[in-house]
C-alpha cells in the first residue's frame, strides 16, 4: 500500500525501545491509526514535539504489514498544539484525558473514517484549552455528543421501550434511555427533576439552559452520561476517576456488573 497523508489528533503514545514511539491518531479520512515514529525521542528529532497527546497534526504514514499492522510515520507537522494550556490546568487536563480516551474507544475498527468524532474531540479540547466552559460540563457534553455520533444517543424525551412521550423519571442504561412507569425494569436510576432536561441541553449545546442547573442536577446527569457510555463500551474509562466529580446523589446503582456509575460533573 502507498503512503497516505491525513490530518489527525494524537490520542495516545507509547515508548518503544530506546528512541522510538508508537503513536495512536484519530484521523479525518482513515479513522484510528497506529504507527511507529522512529527516533522521535532523540533531542534532534524534528517530529518529536509534534507527536504528543492533544496535538492536531498533519502526518504522512506508510501503512503497516504483517501481524503487528503498525504503520510508520514518514513526516509530521503540527497544525495546532493544545497540550500546554491543558497541562497547565488540572481540571482541564483531566477532562481532556476523558475526551481522548473516549474518542479512541468510540472510533471502532482501525481505518474506519470518523470525521464527526474527530471534529467533536478537537472542538471539546479547544473549549477546555480556552476555558470557555467549566471543564466537567465540556466533558459531559462531549460524552453525550460522541455517543450520538456513534449511534448510542440516550433517549430522553420519551419512553425508550413503548414511545410514550415524557418526561419520565426513570433511566435504564441497558435500554438506552428513560422509561415510563409501565415499562420500568429493575435496576433503573431515578432521575431528579431537571436531570433529563440538563442532559438534553448538553446534547443540543443550549448552554444558557445548562448554566441554570443546580449542582445536584449536574452531578447526577454526569453520572448518567458516564454509566450510559461505559455500558455500551462494555468497559470502564480509566481517565474518569481522575476527575473530581463529587457524588451523584439520588442515582441508584445501574447494573453494577457492567455499568458502574463513575461520578462526573
Amino acid at each position: 500500500m502507498h503512503p497516505f497523508t491525513d490530518t489527525g489528533l494524537v490520542v495516545r503514545t507509547y515508548d518503544l525501545g530506546e528512541a522510538d514511539r508508537i503513536v495512536t491518531l484519530l484521523t479525518e479520512r482513515h479513522g484510528l491509526v497506529r504507527a511507529v515514529a522512529r527516533a522521535v525521542r532523540r533531542t534532534r528529532s524534528r517530529m518529536g514535539a509534534s507527536l504528543e497527546p492533544f496535538a492536531v497534526v498533519e502526518v504522512q504514514i506508510a501503512p503497516g504489514r504483517g501481524r503487528s499492522g503498525l504503520g510508520t510515520v514518514r513526516q509530521a507537522s503540527s497544525r495546532e498544539s493544545l497540550a500546554h494550556p491543558l497541562v497547565a490546568d488540572y481540571p482541564a487536563y483531566t477532562s481532556g484525558c476523558v475526551v481522548l480516551e473516549t474518542a479512541e474507544r468510540l472510533a471502532g475498527e482501525e481505518g474506519a473514517p470518523t470525521p464527526r468524532l474527530l471534529g467533536l474531540a478537537v472542538n471539546a479540547l479547544r473549549s477546555l484549552a480556552e476555558h470557555r466552559r467549566e471543564p466537567g460540563l465540556v466533558a459531559d457534553a462531549f460524552l453525550l455528543r460522541a455517543m450520538s455520533a456513534s449511534g448510542w444517543e440516550p433517549v430522553l424525551d420519551c419512553c425508550v421501550r413503548c414511545g410514550v412521550v415524557g418526561p419520565h423519571r426513570a433511566f435504564h442504561v441497558a435500554s438506552g434511555g428513560t422509561v415510563c412507569v409501565h415499562c420500568r425494569p429493575q435496576g433503573c436510576a431515578m432521575l431528579s427533576p431537571g436531570v433529563a432536561e440538563h442532559l438534553s441541553a448538553l446534547l443540543a449545546g443550549e448552554w444558557d439552559a445548562v448554566g441554570v442547573s443546580s449542582p445536584a442536577v449536574v452531578r447526577q446527569a454526569s453520572g448518567i452520561a458516564a454509566a450510559h457510555l461505559q455500558w455500551h463500551l462494555e468497559r470502564d474509562l480509566r481517565s474518569l476517576p481522575l476527575v473530581d466529580r463529587g457524588t451523584v446523589g439520588p442515582v441508584e446503582p445501574v447494573e453494577e456488573s457492567r455499568a458502574r456509575t463513575t461520578q462526573i460533573s
